[in-house]
């Protein structure tokens, strides 16, 4: 008997669906559930993606290096919106601006995080995803303390917005993208077992919410099946998403 759908299962369908009709583009995926998703959207409806390690290399769907990848070769993609990455966020607000820096006032932080590091390219030149594995009013906050990646207030006032896309947000709550007012941020699905008030509790902001919210879709049983036997056959999904 199949064991029921986990939280951390609808979460990688999430994630996978933020590659489809990619085309043939880079996926960068960032975290373990990111990376399980992009592989499973190349295993079955966006088979031009292509994978790297991380590094300098083109790999297949089994980790075998297909291709060289140099660095020149990967801005060219970056620049040329060849690339969709899905980040994560230490910090996220209405807008999509994303935080990754620190935490408190730059000039004298609390806390020291990574560094801007590539999301102010990555958000100007290519469509770039985020994955928050704890959703909370910590992460999901009014006003980010440090702008990393550029959200669409932001781009809009600098007037840089020809290439900047954020589709979507997928937490351990939901979906979320930015056709709110404004392009603020929406409630696109609820995982199931979720509530909308469970939601609201856990965001910093007030989100855009249509009269009816759907569920997040459940993977087929050859997605299942690829998720459990194939993909993340040790069940490290279980270990970034815990309900």
């Amino acid at each position: 008997m199949t064991s029921p759908i986990s939280r951390s299962e609808y979460c990688v369908v999430a994630c996978a669906e933020a590659w489809r009709d990619n085309g043939e583009v880079l996926a960068s995926p960032m975290g373990l559930v990111p990376s399980f998703g992009a592989r499973l959207a190349k295993r079955t409806f966006s088979p031009d993606l292509l994978l790297t390690d991380g590094e300098a290399m083109l790999v297949g769907l089994d980790g075998t290096p297909e291709g060289w990848l140099p660095y020149r070769r990967h801005l060219t993609m970056v620049t040329g919106g060849r690339r969709h990455v899905m980040m994560g966020a230490s910090q996220i607000d209405r807008y999509g601006n994303q935080n990754i820096s620190c935490i408190g006032g730059w000039e004298r932080p609390s806390r020291q995080l990574l560094g801007v590091r590539g999301a102010p390219v990555n958000t100007l030149n290519n469509p770039v995803s985020y994955w928050v594995p704890r959703h909370s009013p910590r992460v999901f906050v009014e006003r980010v303390d440090m702008v990393s990646g550029v959200g669409y207030d932001r781009a809009e006032a600098a007037g840089v917005t020809r290439f900047h896309r954020l589709p979507r947000v997928v937490s351990d709550l939901g979906v979320f993208d930015f056709s709110g007012p404004g392009h603020t941020m929406r409630l696109a699905s609820l995982h199931p077992g979720v509530t909308l008030d469970r939601v609201r509790e856990a965001t910093g902001f007030e989100l855009a919410v249509a009269d009816e919210v759907p569920y997040t879709r459940e993977p087929t049983e050859r997605e299942l099946r690829l998720i459990r036997e194939v993909i993340d056959p040790k069940g490290l999904r279980d270990r970034e998403v815990r309900v």
